[in-house]
C-alpha cells in the first residue's frame, strides 16, 4: 500500500468535542495510519498521491456488541423473548451451523457492516477460524472473543474449559492483536453468568487479564435471566465483583438492568457497557440507563446485538434509538445529542473495548474512514456546523455512506465491497438459510 491524501470539504474527526473541520485534508502512511489531519490552507507538502472527496469524511463505527453470523438466523423466533428465543429457537438452529456456514454467514455480515460505515464489531461467537477468514477476505476488522459456555446442548463445542485455553493458546501463539494491520484482535467471550458455573468466569476472567485482553460478557440483559442470581447474589456486577472477575479489560453487554450500585461497581472497576437499544426494545427486554451509566464514568458504546435479535446491523439505527429512549426515558430533550451519539458511535465505542488507536481521524490512529455523501436532501443547512451534525445522525444514516477504508485500504468503493462480490456472498448466504430452515 501507498500513502494517501484524501482531502474533503468536510471532516469530522470526531474529537471529545465533535468538531467539524471544513475543507481539510487527511494524510495516510503506507502503514495505513493518519499522519496529519487538518484544513487544507497550511497543510504539510506531500508526494502522495490526492484523491479529492465530495461530503464528508469521519471515522470508521465501533460496533461493540454483535453475533455476526447469526445474519443466517435472521427472523426466526421473532416474537419471542430472550430466553424462549434462545433455547426453543437459536441454540438448536446454531448447533446446526458448521464452520463453512458460519464463515459465509459472517462474510455476508462484514458486508453488510461495512455498507453502513462501520469498521470494526466486536463478535462474540464461535468456529474462530471461520469468523478469521471471512474478516481477512472481506478487509473489515473484528475483536472476536469467541464463545465460551456450557449450557445445554454446546458440549458438543467441547467444555468450557477447553473453549478457554484454545482462547489462550491462539493467544499466546500470535498475540492480542495479529493479521495485516491488526484487522484482527482476539479476548474472551464468557456468554453469561447464567449459562457458565462461577468458577469458570473467574478463570477466563484470569486468562484474560494475563494476556490483556478483552472479556466480552452479557451481564443483566433481561429479568428473567438475572432472577437467580439476584437472589444469591445482589445482582450480576455483584457476582463478577465476588469473583474477582471485573478487573482488567471488561465489557459488559447490554447492561439494561443494573442497580445504582451496579453502576457504580461498574465505574470504580473501569468496565465499559455496550448498548443495544433495538435488540433490548425488540426482546421486550428493557431500557438501559444510558445517562445514568455516563454519568458515573462508565464507558459506553454502542452494539447491533446479532441480526437475529435486533435484526439489522446498522449501527446508525442503534445511535438514534439510544438517543430517543434516553429522551423519553428522563423526559429531557437534550438527552443525547447528535454530537453524543456520533462519538457513542466512534471515539467512545473504541474507548469502550480499549482501542485508543480506533474511532477518531487523529495523527497515529489507524485509517480506518468513511465517505458519506452530503449532496442529499437530510442536509438543508450544511454549511452550518450544528445542524450538520444533527441531520446526519437524525435524518441521514447508513443511506449516505458512499466508501469505506481499513487502515488506509479502500475496501468499499461507491457502496460496493472491493474485495468480494456481494452477490455471490447473498447467494450463499441464503443457501445456508435455507438448510438451517429444512
Amino acid at each position: 500500500m501507498t500513502a494517501l491524501r484524501l482531502t474533503a470539504p468536510v471532516v469530522l474527526t470526531c474529537d471529545p468535542g465533535c468538531s467539524v473541520l471544513r475543507d481539510a485534508v487527511v494524510d495516510i502512511d503506507a502503514d495505513g495510519r493518519i499522519t496529519h489531519v487538518g484544513p487544507r490552507a497550511g497543510a504539510p507538502d506531500v508526494a502522495a498521491p490526492v484523491r479529492a472527496l465530495r461530503g464528508a469524511l469521519l471515522p470508521g463505527l465501533v460496533n461493540t456488541h454483535a453475533h455476526t453470523p447469526m445474519i443466517a438466523l435472521r427472523g426466526m423466533g421473532g416474537d419471542l423473548p430472550l430466553m424462549r428465543w434462545l433455547q426453543d429457537v437459536m441454540w438448536p438452529a446454531e448447533g446446526r451451523l458448521t464452520a463453512s456456514d458460519v464463515r459465509t454467514a459472517m462474510t455476508s455480515g462484514c458486508i453488510e457492516l461495512l455498507r453502513t460505515g462501520c469498521t470494526t464489531s466486536v463478535e462474540m461467537y464461535f468456529f474462530t477460524d471461520a469468523v478469521i477468514d471471512a474478516v481477512s477476505a472481506v478487509g473489515s476488522r473484528v475483536v472476536l472473543t469467541p464463545g465460551i459456555i456450557a449450557a445445554p446442548g454446546w458440549d458438543r463445542l467441547g467444555s468450557w474449559e477447553q473453549m478457554r485455553d484454545d482462547v489462550s493458546a491462539r493467544i499466546d501463539a500470535v498475540g492480542v492483536r495479529s493479521g495485516p494491520r491488526d484487522r484482527i484482535e482476539l479476548g474472551y467471550g464468557p456468554h453469561a453468568a447464567y449459562t457458565l458455573p462461577p468458577q469458570a468466569l473467574a478463570s477466563v476472567a484470569e486468562h484474560a487479564r494475563e494476556r490483556n485482553a478483552l472479556m466480552h460478557v452479557h451481564v443483566a440483559e433481561t429479568a428473567e435471566e438475572d432472577r437467580a442470581l439476584r437472589e444469591s447474589h445482589g445482582s450480576v456486577p455483584a457476582l463478577l465483583e465476588e469473583l474477582g472477575a471485573l478487573g482488567g479489560r471488561v465489557l459488559a453487554a447490554h447492561g439494561v438492568h443494573l442497580s445504582d450500585e451496579d453502576i457504580a461497581l461498574l465505574a470504580s472497576r473501569g468496565a465499559a457497557v455496550a448498548h443495544c437499544p433495538g435488540s433490548n426494545a425488540k426482546l421486550a427486554a428493557g431500557i438501559a440507563r444510558v445517562t445514568a451509566l455516563r454519568r458515573a464514568g462508565v464507558r459506553v458504546g454502542l452494539g447491533t446485538d446479532g441480526p437475529a435479535s435486533g435484526d439489522d446491523l446498522d449501527l446508525w439505527a442503534e445511535a438514534r434509538l439510544a438517543g430517543l429512549l434516553a429522551r423519553v426515558g428522563s423526559g429531557d430533550a437534550a438527552a443525547l445529542t447528535a454530537a453524543e451519539l456520533l462519538l457513542m458511535a466512534t471515539r467512545d465505542g473504541a474507548a469502550a473495548i480499549g482501542r485508543d488507536d480506533l474511532g477518531a481521524i487523529e495523527a497515529g490512529r489507524l485509517a480506518d474512514l468513511v465517505h458519506v455523501d452530503l449532496d442529499d436532501p437530510a442536509f438543508v443547512a450544511p454549511e452550518d456546523d450544528a445542524p450538520l451534525l444533527s441531520n446526519l445522525v437524525w435524518a441521514g444514516g447508513s443511506r449516505l455512506v458512499r466508501d469505506v477504508w481499513v487502515a488506509g485500504e479502500q475496501v468499499l468503493a461507491d457502496g460496493e465491497p472491493t474485495k468480494v462480490d456481494r452477490a455471490a456472498a447473498t447467494v450463499a448466504l441464503r443457501e445456508v438459510a435455507a438448510g438451517l430452515r429444512a
